[in-house]
């Protein structure tokens, strides 16, 4: 059986923003409840929250929400720090996570279902939306691929991974 984790990155201090977007209204909620919200409804799978930057602020709002959470103490390095400290949280049977962003509440449940599927049938380690010709979120990674992400640049995260194994993508 597939034990597919969700893993929320909302770890990033909003610098350029001057202030914390996940904890902004968005229909009625925040931005980070309403984002934990879409995945749990659609997805109906275990949630990872990565906390870092406002993580008391952010962890009191989501206490009574279905995740669990780590923190990333790192998170000043950037996401790929938090994709790795979502990684290494996970448990061990996991056999894959959808990495969603913490500040994208718009992303469709629909979306991620078909990410779920496309893995399934195609039995790639690595799925990636499109949108338009553009690569997006949410992107399921398999496990098998924490200790390679654990060694990428944290520069380029996430794409040189795609790179390297580029015969492991499954376009959906």
């Amino acid at each position: 059986m597939d034990e597919i984790w969700a893993i929320v990155l909302a770890a990033g201090a909003s610098t350029r923003m001057k202030t914390q977007k996940l904890l902004l209204p968005f229909n009625g909620k925040t931005i980070i409840e309403t984002v934990i919200q879409n995945v749990a409804l659609s997805v109906k799978t275990n949630i990872m929250v990565v906390l870092g930057s406002h993580r008391y602020e952010i962890s009191r709002l989501i206490g009574q929400m279905p995740v669990k959470y780590c923190v990333n103490t790192d998170f000043i390095n950037g996401m790929l720090s938090s994709v790795i400290c979502g990684f290494r949280a996970l448990p061990e049977y996991a056999t894959a996570a959808l990495i969603f962003l913490g500040d994208q509440p718009q992303i469709s449940g629909t979306v991620a279902k078909k990410v779920i599927e496309a893995w399934r049938e195609s039995k790639k380690g690595i799925i990636i939306p499109t949108f338009n010709g553009r690569r997006g979120h949410p992107s399921l990674i398999a496990t098998k691929y924490i200790a390679e992400i654990e060694k990428l640049d944290h520069e380029r995260g996430l794409r040189s991974l795609f790179i390297r194994f580029e015969e492991d993508i499954y376009i959906v």
